[in-house]
Formats: C-alpha cells, structure tokens, sequence
C-alpha cells in the first residue's frame, strides 16, 4: 500500500527522517474494506485508528428506537474511530463502516505506544490530531443547538465539499438531523438561488 498520503498528512504538522517514517509505516496495518464492511462495531472494543487512504467511511450512533445518526465522514486524508474506546478499551458506542469501497492503514494502541516511545515527535502529531478532533466536534454541538437546518447544509458542503456527490441522501440528512425529504427541499433552493442573476 501507498504511504505516501499519510505521511504528507503527516509532514504537515511534525517532520520525520526517513528512519522515522520507516518506523511508523512498519507499524501500520494496511487494510482492504469493502462497502458495508465495518471497521469499528458499537459494542466492541475500538482496536485500531483508522486512516483513509482511499474510499468513504461513516461514523454513526444507533439510538434506543433503532434510528441511525450520522456524526462524521472520513474520505481520503482523515482519520476515523472511535477515540473514547479506543483510548480506555470501553465498548465502542459509534459503528465506523464503509459506504465505498475503501482502503485503509490502522494503528492499534501497542503500536501508537510503542511509536510514542521510539518517536517522540508522534505524540505532538497525535496531540493536534486529538485537538482538531474536539474543536470540530464542539463546532459541530454548537451548530446543532443553534444553526438553522440551511446552515448546517451549508456548513456540510463548506467540510465535506466533494462528498456530497458521493452519499446517500438519506446519509447526509442523518448528519444534518432532517429528514431526506427536507434535504431535497434545501438542495432545490441552493440550486434555485445559485441561478439568481
């Protein structure tokens, strides 16, 4: 498999020789993951962070009525789990499955410790990955409490802006909190005001 994104993702927050990388990339596990297959199931521990090299993931929560709730996408370039397992071996709560075809590179948590230990400058890269992770999840609370379902759209299409080509509908109105219906609704007007003169 390619490392070659990952370790661009990589170079944008901390820099590695080429001895580092070599460590890190023996420590990854190169995964193919056809669509509908899950990398994280609700109910068992979260074993490994999950970067994308190619395909689409989902990351959703199955509520008491049975009902799908959307909380991310993971495309080519992210990460995705879910972190609270992953980190104190819990159940997992979220279900990560792939709406492609996808592959992937994983970490599990011996590897991540043992990659802290022989590359410090990791933990650094992890820290802001974690960072990032609470600052979009907040952003994400607050939007959900305060934004109008049009913005929420909008603000969908500004972090996501070539997925939307890619999902479901029904996968995008989960996320957003509306129904598919509603959705199609939005999508018309934003059509209808992108052909105002």
């Amino acid at each position: 498999m390619d490392y070659a994104l990952l370790l661009a993702n990589i170079g944008r927050h901390i820099e590695l020789t080429k001895a580092e990388q070599a460590v890190f990339t023996a420590l990854l596990r190169p995964r193919a993951v056809r669509r509908r297959q899950y990398v994280v199931q609700a109910g068992e521990p979260c074993q490994y962070e999950t970067f994308v090299v190619r395909g689409c993931l989902r990351a959703y929560y199955v509520d008491a009525n049975g009902f799908e709730h959307n909380l991310m996408f993971a495309v080519e370039d992210w990460w995705t789990g879910d972190l609270l397992s992953f980190l104190t071996g819990a159940p997992a709560s979220l279900n990560v499955e792939a709406l492609e075809d996808s592959e992937v590179l994983q970490l599990d948590k011996s590897a991540l410790e043992q990659l802290y230990a022989q590359v410090p400058k990791f933990e650094r890269y992890f820290r802001l990955m974690i960072q990032n992770a609470f600052v979009a999840q907040q952003q994400r609370i607050v939007s959900a409490l305060s934004a109008s379902a049009e913005e929420r759209y909008h603000a969908f299409r500004r972090r996501y802006p070539a997925l939307e080509q890619r999902l479901p509908q029904r996968h995008i109105a989960s996320y957003l909190g509306i129904t598919p219906e509603f959705l199609s609704k939005l999508r018309k007007q934003v059509l209808h005001d992108k052909r105002k003169p």
